[in-house]
């Protein structure tokens, strides 16, 4: 009897013995940390201080980081700009933002150039930024339209809105401004956004782009907002 007691004992302990050894082995489930994985950044690098900030910070982006930068800086000298920040720290996308304006058309083409050659994207517009936001509103097809008239018209287009952009103090693009330019058309039942897209791809595919100086009106800024719209 004692003997039979004795092997049980031993069994139990053996068994106990086992099941410790089987815990060190597996995985500890209940304690493993969640691997965080860090969101790429896209740095756009902007000639505007102003405009073109206060316009990419509007996007809330789920997978992505944007870091817009507004460098007062123009064409050739923003994209070293661009250049040098890009080698100061590892960005998933670098995108330079530029307008034609009136620089000279040598200095806006090899700004592309150079630009293109370090791998960066590219949002130029011809003859200003501005002439994006009126895509969202205006199906212009590309012809000559001079910046001076850019303001003015935005707030013709917005007017029915109760909307305001001050194109010539603060150049802000604010929330009401932004959702304005995401909401839906009245008239077609699409994105406002999706509609400029549309357009601005139109217009831009009109050239060959030997000589995007010559190329107005135009803009290149849809590139980037697709882009930034597949974080969403």
């Amino acid at each position: 009897m004692k003997n039979k007691k004795e092997e049980q004992i031993a069994a139990k302990k053996k068994h106990i013995e086992q099941l410790k050894k089987k815990r060190k082995t597996e995985p500890d489930v209940e304690r493993a940390m969640p691997i965080l994985k860090e969101k790429p950044t896209i740095l756009i690098v902007c000639e505007g201080q102003n405009t073109e900030p206060s316009y990419f910070n509007q996007f809330r982006l789920s997978s992505a980081t944007v870091k817009p930068v507004g460098e007062g800086y123009n064409t050739i000298t923003l994209v070293n700009r661009a250049i040098q920040l890009a080698n100061e720290k590892s960005y998933e996308q670098v995108w330079c933002v530029f307008d034609k304006d009136d620089f000279s058309d040598n200095d806006f083409n090899n700004a592309i150039a150079i630009a293109q050659a370090n791998n960066f994207g590219i949002a130029y517009s011809n003859q200003a930024f501005e002439y994006w936001l009126i895509l969202h509103f205006n199906d212009h097809q590309g012809g000559g339209m001079h910046r001076d008239d850019y303001n003015d018209k935005i707030n013709e287009l917005i007017k029915p809105f109760k909307v305001l952009y001050d194109g010539k103090k603060s150049k802000l693009i604010d929330e009401d401004f932004f959702e304005l330019l995401d909401d839906f058309d009245e008239k077609t039942d699409e994105k406002r956004v999706d509609l400029a897209i549309r357009r601005a791809e139109r217009n831009y595919n009109q050239h060959n782009h030997s000589n995007p100086s010559k190329e107005e009106s135009t803009t290149t800024v849809f590139k980037l907002v697709q882009e930034l719209l597949r974080y969403v």
